[in-house]
């Protein structure tokens, strides 16, 4: 394959789009009738339907690593290792469509499913064809010693200020790397001083407009800074989530006095946010939630459950989403609280009357810690009701998602890429049967697999990062970036820990923990089901 116009990928990814397309039209005659959507016609058909989302995240995924090549390509920058990636990308990816695109470790989408006839897979059966005439074997092993452990492919990020930033946070993760498996292993909170060295680096204000304190930067940066420091530890990546979930409420749908007194606070560091958005047996039906809160004069008394509440005992303050409407019964009746608390402790996580709870011990993800909290008459001040108006709770959250599931996407690459960075190690130091375990075809092959994917997952979320910078709706584009960058992790996690064989399983060494992690992926932020749901409703309803 050349490096100019990557013509065999052009009209792969042409022949690929026309499957999609075929695909759609099928499904349409199911679950969209006379041009809406039936939703119990798409719950009949949910597998077809998310396997319709998986072959487009499948073919938006293509697009994305193929403009990543052209545009290395123009800059110069287009190497024997992008030029592997790209190749064994399309061959694996194409091979997938057409044989089963696996959603699940058991559920595999095949074209039958979708209601696929040979024929509407020709075209595409002949561009594979000529992919498979490479020597795959041959192509997968020169890329696996192509792989720096450092680095497995150019990034195609053109900003050499992105670069910049990159490397700094890469080396603050690296730094702290040990000590992330240290409070890992003792289930311990992430010390106050690395909080503190993240906020005067700028963490918790990348996105915040400069005029609120922050440094204005957008979604593609935000991306990067993810990325590096969930490669080091996702504890470390995951900090600025809760502050970029809160700057997002509060610059969206803030007024501009919660707008001049939170956003600073936020963007420095000074106080940590928590989201106090779910509920036992709610789940992602956030429509259904229960806590109340009755306006009694100057202040809302907030009465209900909680739970799986990040970084709760150590926030200052809560985003909390509550139910003002006592008639109503979805999501038209709830309204979101910028609620201050006081910070706990280990031995009283919540000192503040009308709150209390506990944590919830966890496999993994641990160095914020989760918590359930139960409220019972939690005083917030009618002031701190977010825009001044109730019922706009669910609308207001609505609006953060696309930046929270690109964030996770980000945060999905990074430990990825922790997970092929380990595997790599070790494949190169562990002898057996007299030479290093990565001279074996089934361990090299699945470094370089690890590489191919973590690049493609890596692109998909840099595109809807700048769908979002460009101010374009991207809630498509971010629930595709989310749902295959989980996927991946914890494919890269699992392959990696297989490669560490018996030593893999035990809590000393790093990809034990590095496991763990990777399988909260697809499910928070959106299980990867709801992400496959918003997908299909969105495509079929029309949406790009």
């Amino acid at each position: 394959m050349s490096a100019g116009a990557h013509g065999a990928c052009d009209l792969a990814l042409q022949a690929a789009e026309d499957v999609l397309t075929r695909a759609q039209a099928a499904l349409s005659t199911k679950v969209a009738l006379g041009g809406r959507i039936d939703a119990a016609a798409l719950d009949r058909h949910q597998h077809a339907a998310h396997g319709f989302a998986w072959l487009a995240t499948y073919v938006a995924a293509l697009r994305a690593t193929l403009e990543w090549a052209d545009n290395l390509d123009r800059a110069g920058k287009f190497g024997e290792r992008e030029r592997l990636i790209l190749q064994l990308g399309f061959t694996e990816y194409l091979a997938q469509i057409l044989g089963g695109i696996p959603m699940s470790q058991g559920e595999m989408v095949r074209p039958a499913d979708l209601g696929l006839a040979e024929a509407d897979l020709e075209k595409l059966a002949g561009q594979l064809a000529h992919f498979q005439q490479a020597d795959l074997p041959f192509l997968r092993r020169r890329l696996a010693e192509l792989i720096e452990e450092s680095e497995f492919g150019e990034p195609g990020l053109e900003d050499e200020a992105l670069l910049m930033v990159r490397d700094q946070f890469r080396r603050f993760a690296e730094d702290h790397r040990e000590a992330a498996h240290r409070w890992h292993l003792k289930d311990e909170l992430i010390p106050l001083e690395v909080i503190a060295q993240l906020a005067e680096m700028g963490v918790f204000g990348l996105t915040v407009p400069e005029e609120f304190g922050g440094s204005g930067l957008g979604k593609l940066a935000m991306c990067v800074v993810t990325e590096e420091l969930s490669r080091g530890y996702i504890g470390l990546g995951s900090l600025g989530t809760r502050s970029e979930i809160a700057a997002e409420l509060i610059r969206l749908g803030g007024t501009e006095e919660q707008k001049r007194h939170w956003l600073p606070k936020l963007a420095s560091g000074e106080i940590l946010p928590t989201a106090v958005f779910t509920e036992p047996n709610t789940g992602s039906d956030l429509g259904a939630l229960k806590t109340r809160a009755v306006k009694d004069g100057d202040v809302y008394k907030v009465t209900g459950n909680k739970t799986w509440i990040t970084h709760a005992a150590r926030a200052d303050m809560m985003t909390l989403l509550a139910r003002t409407d006592p008639s109503s019964t979805d999501y038209r009746g709830l309204s979101m609280f910028l609620a201050e608390k006081p910070r706990g402790t280990d031995a009283d996580p919540f000192p503040v009357k009308g709150m209390r709870g506990g944590e919830i011990p966890v496999l993994g993800y641990r160095g914020m810690k989760e918590y359930e909290i139960g409220f019972d008459g939690f005083e917030v001040p009618a002031k701190n009701l977010l825009g001044g108006r109730e019922g706009e709770g669910f609308k207001q959250l609505m609006a953060t998602f696309e930046s929270a599931r690109i964030q996770t996407a980000a945060r999905a690459v990074g430990v990825a890429q922790c997970a092929m960075g380990l595997g790599l190690k070790y494949a190169r130091e562990r002898i057996q049967f007299g030479r290093p375990i990565y001279e074996f075809p089934r361990v090299h092959g699945k470094l370089a697999w690890m590489a191919v994917e973590t690049m493609i997952a890596r692109q998909l979320g840099y595109f809807a990062a700048r769908e979002k910078d460009s101010e374009r709706r991207c809630d498509i584009p971010a629930g595709m970036a989310k749902l295959l960058a989980a996927r991946v992790a914890w494919a890269n996690a699992d392959n990696a820990l297989q490669i560490h064989g018996g030593n893999g399983y035990a809590q000393e060494y790093e990809i034990s923990r590095v496991l763990c992690d990777a399988r909260i992926l697809n499910v928070f932020e959106g299980a990867a089901e709801i992400q496959a749901q918003v997908v299909a409703r969105g495509l079929l309803s029309g949406r790009n």
